[in-house]
């Protein structure tokens, strides 16, 4: 592909240059890193949180790149585009040169909620008969793959290739998380989506966004850039930031459709919850569903719905799509029931690691826990401090008993995380390490107690130093449950 093709009409700066002899250049390859360019590669410089991508164009051009993409002028000895935002600029043509994608996406924003919608909506998409996949924190699930991930969003390179990867396969349908760092960082720009969703707003990443409106203001770039003018959106009812969300997605000439108790596309009449499993009551367009989702939390209703709501939208009928819920699979490490004792004791693994999201799965298993509840958290290093005294404050003020353990320290001192969360946690346990914690956790457990080991869900590993060492909840817990 010629770097004229490949650079599209986005960037009129470059008009002038691109119609020179420079615009016929083949391009054989896109990247953002230099230590994958080769001959014939086009490299996109960057500014990124650690290093500034531009220091490393000489290396680009010595391993074979051939044009260079920049923020500004730089004195090198193949040509430099200089463009407004670099970007947006890659993802822009990452997606013209790798070119294919399902032909419906969707993508999910919101702090908490992204994996299990995209999830459910990927096997509601399956019930119904389409080749569906799911790309987010979890990694990538489709027919034939199951790849573990390890950011939300992946940079636009490796996201468009994968795209075309599964277009390529037969994937008809995908559904995308998209974290606040990668719509502000434009990972998502040029995926052609036909439907967005929004879950809730908690607080979150407030390392990278300087206050919550800039937080949410990166959310909904989902809505006001990236999803075409009058596609339909479909947002949880019943946050406290729905209504921002709302109008957002509205001023941006979107078809607003909202679910939840306060929802006008599917309006939750009635839940009874149950301990493996909720009765919901859901109306829609005149007609009334009743439908039992395999899954505890009220949060999983609302996921679920929005699911629904999107897999509609996307030419799904409702009947199938609510019958779909009834044979919903839990996303991995979003309150996974992981085990029980032989007295009943229920055993959890969940990924909350925000105030939010461990307040959620906290008061979804209280209705069902007629004894006490044992909750196993940490926070994790290099990360928003602000957030480790309110987390050890939910922990309290909701479980019986508390034990403050080690999540990913990263960088900094165990130690020092964990008094920032005892500080505000009275009465909680301390023992740092995460397996010993879990085993003597478990080994508390009695007759209609509910464990929650929090924080890490899915992960397969603890980040300590610069090591990622082997470490799994969910091994830890069955290891626990089967020495008892």
């Amino acid at each position: 592909m010629n770097l004229r093709d490949l650079s599209g009409t986005e960037f009129p700066e470059l008009n002038d240059l691109l119609r020179t002899e420079t615009g016929a250049l083949d391009i054989t390859g896109i990247t953002a890193d230099s230590r994958k360019a080769q001959p014939g590669s086009l490299f996109v410089a960057v500014a990124g949180t650690k290093a500034d991508g531009g220091t490393y164009v000489q290396d680009a051009i010595a391993k074979g790149a051939i044009a260079v993409v920049s923020s500004h002028a730089i004195d090198a000895d193949v040509p430099v585009l200089v463009v407004s935002d670099p970007r947006r600029y890659l993802s822009l043509a990452a997606a013209r040169f790798y070119g294919k994608q399902p032909e419906t996406m969707i993508a999910v924003t919101g702090t908490a909620g992204k994996t299990s919608v995209a999830s459910f909506i990927r096997q509601i998409w399956a019930f119904a008969g389409h080749a569906a996949a799911q790309i987010g924190t979890t990694g990538v699930i489709a027919p034939g793959r199951e790849e573990y991930g390890s950011l939300t969003t992946p940079d636009p390179v490796s996201l468009h290739a994968l795209l075309a990867e599964l277009a390529s396969e037969g994937v008809t349908h995908a559904a995308m998380e998209a974290s606040s760092h990668g719509l502000d960082q434009r990972r998502l720009d040029g995926v052609k989506l036909a439907a967005a969703g929004f879950t809730n707003l908690g607080r979150d990443h407030m390392d990278y966004h300087p206050t919550i409106e800039d937080y949410m203001a990166a959310k909904m770039r989902l809505f006001d850039t990236l999803l075409p003018k009058g596609s339909p959106v479909v947002i949880f009812s019943d946050d406290p930031w729905s209504d921002r969300a709302i109008k957002a997605a509205a001023y941006a000439g979107h078809d607003v459709r909202t679910v939840g108790r306060k929802g006008d596309y599917l309006a939750l009449k009635r839940v009874e919850h149950f301990r493996h499993k909720q009765m919901i009551e859901v109306h829609h367009q005149g007609k009334i569903y009743e439908v039992d989702i395999p899954l505890a939390g009220d949060f999983q209703v609302a996921n679920a719905l929005v699911a629904a709501g999107l897999a509609i939208s996307t030419g799904v009928s409702a009947s199938v799509a609510l019958k779909a819920l009834e044979k919903l699979v839990g996303a991995a490490g979003r309150l996974e029931l992981i085990g029980q004792t032989k007295n009943g004791a229920l055993a959890y693994v969940d990924y909350a690691h925000k105030p939010d999201a461990l307040e959620n799965v906290l008061t979804s298993v209280r209705p069902f826990t007629s004894g006490r509840i044992i909750t196993v958290f940490g926070c994790g290093g290099d990360r928003d401090k602000g957030k480790r005294p309110i987390m050890g404050e939910v922990a309290t003020r909701l479980s019986d008993i508390v034990i403050v353990t080690d999540d990913n320290p990263r960088s900094e001192e165990p130690q020092t995380i964990r008094s920032e969360i005892m500080a505000a946690a009275p009465g909680a346990l301390e023992i740092a390490d995460r397996a010993a914690a879990i085993s003597h956790a478990v080994s508390l457990l009695g007759n209609g107690d509910t464990l929650i080991v929090a924080g890490k869900g899915h992960e397969e590993g603890q980040i300590v130093g610069g090591v990622t060492l082997p470490f799994s909840d969910h091994e830890q817990v069955r290891t626990a449950l089967e020495g008892l």
